[in-house]
């Protein structure tokens, strides 16, 4: 297991190797930036205001670039990998002053900070997939639909040496694109590889209310043949995933044998009754493992389109997600993997954001934890579901077991363990392994 963790992350920088992969295009000063330059590049690929009170400006002027959609794929040019290929600086050791933002009390690096840079990295991806080199412009809405996966490697992240990101589009469907970014960070002289992060990302149209369609994608080497069949084979895990889900299918003969084994677990021995259940030693009852929150959605946190910043709302749930597995383990936990954060519906400027945590899994030193997120109106009480995150943590140590008492806290139970069984591989993680909130 433990090979197989690090074999995925020497693939990565293998690939990314000056001498074989796509980093031979960060010559060209067009596609190297700072982390700074990231959102305001955005902006002026999209024509948006940094001044909230133009913003209802800006989105009306977007409306004239409807004629620049393309009718069909085929009427778009190809591109290659290459084309869309980005480095970002995030220079922590060479540029201090940057540091406090993305530095913890304990002098490690926040990963909820990550998690936006990451967010904001994929979509100028794929507008520098999709540039029209005519309009000044885009036509195109790009957002984010999905965080398919974030897996750790297993290297020391320190808040005192300089980041790098890259990344690329990987897979073209005709209206999504799969993006692939890694992070590396400065040990030496060399960039060590941190994390692998592959992420879904749609276009819509230029007042983002439908479809649009994206530039093809044409393969040159042996290497992105495989990223693109990898990205065809994530697309079918994906659709196989979401169809037997247990909001839509009964659980496996397996899994309704795993619930049922922990219910007899909790029956008391002194009473013949299924009603009188006991907890079994070293072991937390579900529905005590819940933390929650409330943010109100300020302008401040909006995106190029005016809606909340996709990072923002997976930096908040991380943060929460972290607290919860802290207070659960009671030692300071470890992100090891994020995955299928599905974005199911925007959040307005205005919210009141209602983030729900809770521990569903747990095995060893690892802790599966979900995050709910709630959206409602100032002037509407209704509550909408925008999101559901889910986080995999390591503890410094063996964690509690995690019973469910209801049918449907089993049913967590079982969608925690499916996605805890879905890691690339389990890590083993050093104390020093330095990525908090």
């Amino acid at each position: 297991m433990r090979r197989a963790a690090l074999r995925l992350c020497t693939l990565s920088k293998g690939l990314l190797a000056p001498s074989r992969g796509l980093t031979q295009e960060s010559q060209n000063p067009e596609n190297v930036f700072h982390i700074r330059e990231v959102r305001d590049k955005l902006r002026e690929i999209v024509g948006a205001s940094t001044n909230w009170r133009d913003h209802v400006k800006a989105m009306e002027e977007r409306k004239l670039l409807h004629s620049f959609l393309a009718k069909s794929q085929k009427g778009l040019p190809p591109r290659t990998m290459k084309d869309s290929y980005i480095e970002v600086f995030l220079p922590l050791g060479s540029q201090p002053e940057l540091r406090e933002k993305y530095l913890t009390v304990q002098n490690t690096v926040r990963f909820g900070r990550i998690l936006e840079d990451l967010d904001s990295l994929g979509v100028l991806i794929c507008y520098m997939h999709n540039k029209i080199h005519s309009a000044k412009m885009s036509p195109l809405s790009i957002v984010t639909a999905l965080v398919d996966k974030i897996d750790m490697c297993k290297k020391n992240l320190s808040p005192e040496q300089d980041i790098k990101f890259s990344g690329h589009v990987s897979w073209v469907g005709k209206t999504s694109m799969e993006v692939k970014m890694h992070m590396f960070q400065l040990h030496g002289n060399d960039f060590s590889p941190v994390l692998d992060a592959t992420f879904v990302m749609v276009a819509r149209d230029s007042e983002n209310k439908g479809p649009a369609f994206v530039n093809p994608l044409i393969l040159e080497s042996p290497e992105e043949e495989e990223l693109f069949q990898q990205g065809e084979l994530n697309k079918g895990r994906r659709v196989a995933f979401s169809s037997t889900s247990l909001l839509k299918m009964a659980p496996t003969a397996e899994e309704r044998t795993t619930i049922h084994e922990m219910f007899l677990n909790t029956l008391d021995p002194k009473t013949i009754s299924f009603r009188s259940r006991v907890l079994p030693a070293n072991s937390v009852w579900m529905e005590n493992s819940k933390l929650k929150s409330l943010d109100i959605c300020h302008p401040q946190e909006r995106n190029i389109f005016n809606r909340i910043f996709g990072g923002f709302l997976m930096r908040k749930a991380y943060e929460l997600g972290w607290a919860t597995a802290c207070n659960f383990g009671g030692s300071r936990p470890f992100i090891v993997a994020v995955d299928d954060i599905m974005f199911q519906k925007p959040v307005e400027v205005g919210s009141l954001l209602f983030l729900s945590a809770q521990v569903c899994f747990t095995q060893g030193n690892y802790i599966q934890v979900r995050v709910h997120s709630e959206v409602a109106s100032l002037q509407d009480k209704e509550h909408m579901t925008t999101n559901v995150f889910h986080f995999t943590f390591m503890s410094e140590k063996e964690v509690p077991l995690v019973f469910p008492r209801t049918y449907g806290e089993s049913m967590l139970y079982l969608d925690g363990q499916r996605h805890f069984k879905s890691m690339s591989a389990p890590v083993t993680l050093k104390r020093n392994y330095v990525v908090e909130p």
